[in-house]
């Protein structure tokens, strides 16, 4: 798993009946990347997402969002 500090967003789907996951910090890619039966599993879901996703852009040259925190999103 990386360190990055990336957001993670979960959200139950009643239409989906699961957990949808999205990653905010990687806006070019869509919305929902993801999804679990269970919050712990849309979480494991959503690592292992980020660690590929991580691993596509250090393959492909391309630098690695911002990640957003906190502290900068109230300023």
């Amino acid at each position: 798993m990386n360190n990055l500090k990336y957001r993670i967003l979960i959200q139950w789907s009643n239409e989906d009946n699961c957990f949808l996951v999205s990653l905010p910090d990687f806006q070019e890619e869509q919305q929902w990347v993801t999804h679990g039966e269970t919050y712990e599993e849309a979480f494991q879901n959503a690592v292992e997402v980020m660690d590929i996703l991580v691993e596509i852009y250090q393959e492909k040259g391309k630098s690695l969002p911002t990640p957003l925190t906190l502290c900068d999103s109230a300023a």
